[in-house]
């Protein structure tokens, strides 16, 4: 046993003195190897895909003054109001997921990258609810997305990393647990976010919108708030529910006025949920349970795959899709079609309480409007006592948006309103001009 012993610690020793000899040379890969821990590795797998926000929102204030003759003139004059956030990317084609508070409406968005290069970015859609939005940058190469993981099995105690832009600082990691989970967020007394993430990893102002990740480096929720009046506190939206708001958020039926008629779910493999009747999906065999693995002979993994291939897509233009149906591969061909034309100023009235009108160019100019979607609607009168009134909606304000899509016309207005029902909530997005001053404000008002 002795004899044993021996050898065991003169293998020991021998170790031990060859790596002294390599530090002693000068090669520090050894140490350096030993020094790499799984936050590093997680760190390491997802910082490609994590992108810091700037965004800077010019607004026109009109300065009164009086010269020597008495006469009371205004000068306009323009100042910057300038923000910071985080996001990642969720598909190589440029799209970028971030809180919707990060990025507010009109702002100019700058998008850098963790190795310096820097896009100008463009909303596709906010969710105010959820807090959520989808941003859309063209750097002429792929990106990275980033790799989206599960929250329904976190448990409380598990490692978590963060990486985002807190106070501008580019690329700032900080580790820490879960520290809770099923949060509910309270502010004024009112309950504005259910079923968050707690974490104490370092979460600060400029975290919003960046990624919380696992100890794999996979994406579990987004990072949106902390607790001012405490210390390492802070939550994150769950990934699971970025996945169900997907399809509505990057939903080409909406955004561009055409008809589909499929819905697929987000995880993998992307599994048809949803066949419109008489749509063309419907037309073209689609079939629920039927696995979605190629679109026009380009191989698809994920159903955000599948709702970034549709945002290019006009009427007319022919789909082939590449489907699995009970373990079979299935050809089908879907003719992509206009989406009808509702009455929006009818819709508009009848649901909202509101005359609105397409913008004139001159108004446009006036409201400064960086046309995110469109030109937006221009409200014309507000009934008494209606929805809209209720909410300060003024004749002369701008509607930019409803629900997560920017407006684009009265006809835009009359698509989303077709599924309205009495009682359901609708988000507003206006701009408003006040004593010489341009305002932007969100409201909620619940449809008749």
């Amino acid at each position: 046993m002795d004899y044993c012993r021996t050898i065991a610690l003169g293998v020991v020793a021998l170790i031990l003195a060859t790596q002294a000899s390599v530090v002693a040379q000068g090669d520090q890969r050894p140490r350096r190897e030993l020094r790499r821990t799984p936050v590093v590795e997680a760190y390491e797998r997802a910082r490609d895909s994590v992108v810091n926000l700037s965004t800077t929102q010019k607004i026109v204030v009109q300065r009164w003054g009086m010269n020597i003759f008495g006469d009371v003139f205004a000068v306009p004059t323009e100042r910057s109001a300038q923000s910071v956030g985080s996001g990642f990317v969720i598909h190589e084609d440029g799209y970028i997921v971030t809180n919707a508070h990060v990025v507010s409406a009109g702002a100019r968005l700058k998008v850098t990258f963790v190795d310096g290069a820097a896009c100008d970015g463009r909303i596709i859609a906010r969710d105010i609810g959820d807090d959520l939005a989808v941003i859309k940058v063209d750097c002429g190469k792929p990106l990275e997305p980033i790799s989206m993981g599960r929250s329904d099995d976190l448990m409380i105690g598990e490692q978590t990393i963060a990486i985002g832009n807190p106070v501008g600082l580019h690329n700032t990691v900080t580790a820490g647990v879960i520290s809770a989970l099923h949060r509910e967020l309270e502010v004024a007394g009112r309950v504005l976010y259910h079923d968050v993430i707690q974490t104490d990893a370092g979460i600060n102002p400029g975290n919003s919108g960046g990624p919380l990740l696992n100890i794999l480096g996979e994406l579990i929720g987004i990072n949106m708030a902390i607790r001012t009046d405490a210390r390492n506190i802070g939550f994150a939206i769950p990934v699971d529910q970025l996945r169900e708001i997907l399809p509505d958020i990057l939903d080409s039926e909406k955004l561009n006025k055409v008809q589909v008629g499929v819905r697929v779910r987000t995880t993998e493999p992307p599994q048809v949920t949803e066949v419109r009747k008489g749509s063309p999906a419907d037309l073209a065999g689609v079939r629920l349970g039927d696995v979605i693995e190629a679109i026009d002979g380009l191989r698809i993994d994920q159903g955000v795959d599948f709702y970034v291939s549709m945002l290019d897509r006009r009427p007319g233009d022919v789909v082939s899709l590449g489907l699995v149906r009970n373990g079979r591969p299935v050809e089908a061909t879907m003719t992509v079609t206009a989406t009808p034309r509702p009455d929006g100023k009818r819709l508009a009235l009848s649901r909202l309480g509101i005359t609105i009108a397409d913008v004139k160019e001159k108004a446009a100019r006036r409201f400064q409007w960086k046309r995110q979607g469109g030109p937006g609607v221009i409200v014309m009168a507000v009934e008494p006592g209606s929805p809209a009134q209720r909410i300060d909606i003024r004749p002369g304000d701008l509607l930019v948006s409803m629900g997560r899509y920017w407006l684009t016309d009265v006809d835009h207005v009359g698509t989303l309103l077709v599924g309205v029902g009495a009682g359901d909530p609708v988000e507003i997005g206006f701009r408003r001009e006040r004593h010489g001053q341009l305002y932007d404000g969100e409201a909620r008002l619940y449809a008749r």
